[in-house]
């Protein structure tokens, strides 16, 4: 194991410890940016811990980015919501 998989697993209990965050806030308030919030970053949980576990080459991982973008999305798409919504 290489410190680039240590760190690759690091990274995606990163993601999934502030998912479990942002489900408790929500949790609370029961606003939809928590929970927008918490499904992007199991998004991108997902798509580092198969980085972490595939040995997947280099020039191969693009479709593994595709969570990044659907994760990134998710977030503008939550945002939009939340000002269209503090406007009307």
């Amino acid at each position: 194991m290489t410190l680039y998989d240590f760190l690759s697993g690091a990274v995606a209990f990163g993601f999934f410890t502030c998912s479990l965050f942002l489900m408790r806030y929500w949790r609370r308030s029961r606003d939809e940016l928590f929970l927008t919030f918490a499904l992007a970053f199991v998004l991108l949980g997902v798509g580092q811990t198969i980085l972490a576990l595939a040995n997947i080459p280099t020039e191969e991982r693009g479709s593994i980015y595709l969570f990044r973008l659907a994760a990134f999305l998710l977030i503008l798409f939550a945002i939009y919501r939340k000002n269209r919504a503090a406007r009307n």
